[in-house]
């Protein structure tokens, strides 16, 4: 790789971090990157997962002591977190990407009206919060997320807020930490499988994304603060028709 694309991967990367952190839409910049450096699809989605780590460790030094004291609670959605991305890299590994293709712009879509009609449909939930919807649907997420991911900050989003009584900011954070751990799952798994079958990963690329999601995920939080959170909603829900529109025409 040349050094100047090593450093352009570098700035995509904290551009994907800040995006991915207020948006939920990291991939929107990070695979047209990677597929502007030259690697195939199916690498350029792997490598991809390996570099979206930064986010979620960059977003978890600045701020993750939102969550101390809520260890039970956290370590439960984290083990979720895990599962799901194991699961979704192994789906991905075995069975390539086309299946999800066709649906992927219809997810994010449904995420996006969800998110858009969050205060509307937390009043029709009710004042309960649900666990183990929250639970399945955050497994569901993740398992996507290990396999393709792109849109699922979005998804994420929306189903937290609609099935929780999570205020948004915190939400914002818990997205990044926890598909952070999703990328990180899925990341191992395809390390172990290129260094045993010489798996489609490109570790310049992915290297030079993840230092950039690193810085971008670690100012995200701090963006964040002079953002009005309303505001912030109804962007990332438009954002999310905008990202099914390019998947569908690519």
């Amino acid at each position: 790789m040349e050094p100047i694309t090593f450093a352009l991967l570098i700035l995509a990367g904290v551009g994907t971090g800040l995006v991915g952190y207020l948006t939920g839409l990291a991939s929107l910049v990070s695979y047209p990157a990677l597929l502007a450096a030259g690697l195939s699809p199916v690498t350029a989605n792997v490598s991809n997962t390996l570099g979206l780590v930064g986010i979620g460790i960059g977003t978890t030094t600045r701020a993750g002591r939102k969550f101390r004291g809520e260890r039970a609670h956290l370590l439960r959605q984290l083990g979720v977190a895990a599962a799901g991305g194991l699961i979704g890299a192994l789906l991905l590994l075995f069975g390539g990407e086309g299946t999800f293709e066709s649906i992927v712009p219809w997810l994010i879509i449904l995420g996006s009206v969800a998110l858009l009609g969050q205060p509307w449909l937390r009043k029709l939930r009710g004042e309960a919060d649900s666990p183990v919807f929250y639970l399945a649907t955050l497994f569901a997420i993740c398992v996507y997320g290990g396999y393709f991911g792109a849109g699922a900050g979005v998804i994420y989003l929306a189903i937290t807020m609609i099935a929780t009584s999570e205020p948004f900011g915190r939400a914002m954070v818990l997205k990044s930490i926890l598909l952070g751990v999703t990328n990180l799952v899925a990341a191992v798994v395809f390390i172990v499988a290129a260094v045993a079958f010489g798996g489609p990963v490109n570790w310049l690329a992915a290297l030079a994304l993840g230092l950039g999601c690193f810085v971008g995920g670690w100012l995200g939080p701090r963006i964040q603060e002079y953002l009005p959170e309303q505001g912030l909603r109804i962007f990332v829900g438009l954002c999310g028709f905008g990202l099914a529109a390019w998947l569908w025409l690519r």
